[in-house]
């Protein structure tokens, strides 16, 4: 695989990701119009389909930003260095997930939605910040992805 082919297809990867990253914080901005029992009813009912469609996205962009960066290393391509920063950047959202988002998820699904615990509102606060800083993060990506300019000054 050429680092051209790799670079179009982490680039097509990342997009799709970023494209449902910024759909979910659009989202969580306009639920802060909900009361408690509105907003966990919509988290809990989101859950089970954003769960592993967001898994069936990051996947293949992970691996496919990885394949780019082994490709660009062997050819001495000078996309080398924005792949890797990329992949810096899949690894940090990845950590975001694991470490803020992935935890309050598994937490709001034992929530009652007919009562919500008294701290939702700051619970949904960090959950959303961090998934500001986690869609920052594969936005950046992409941009590395997308200006990293190959051999061929007709490419990018």
């Amino acid at each position: 695989m050429s680092a051209e082919t790799a670079r179009s297809v982490s680039r097509l990867c990342c997009a799709v990701l970023v494209g449902i990253a910024l759909t979910v914080l659009f989202l969580e901005l306009a639920s802060r119009r909900l009361d408690g029992p509105s907003y966990v009813a919509v988290r809990q009912a989101e859950f089970g389909y954003f769960t592993w469609f967001i898994a069936v996205a990051f996947v293949p962009a992970v691996a496919a930003v990885v394949v780019l960066v082994v490709v660009s290393h062997r050819a001495g391509s000078p996309v080398f260095r924005p792949a890797l920063i990329a992949l810096g950047l899949f690894v940090i959202a990845g950590l975001i997930t694991a470490v803020v988002n992935g935890p309050i998820n598994v937490e709001q699904l034992s929530w009652s939605a007919q009562n919500p615990p008294a701290d939702w509102a700051r619970v949904r606060d960090h959950w959303q910040l961090a998934h500001a800083a986690r869609t920052v993060a594969l936005v950046g990506a992409l941009a590395c992805l997308s200006l990293a300019r190959g051999d061929d000054p007709q490419s990018g």
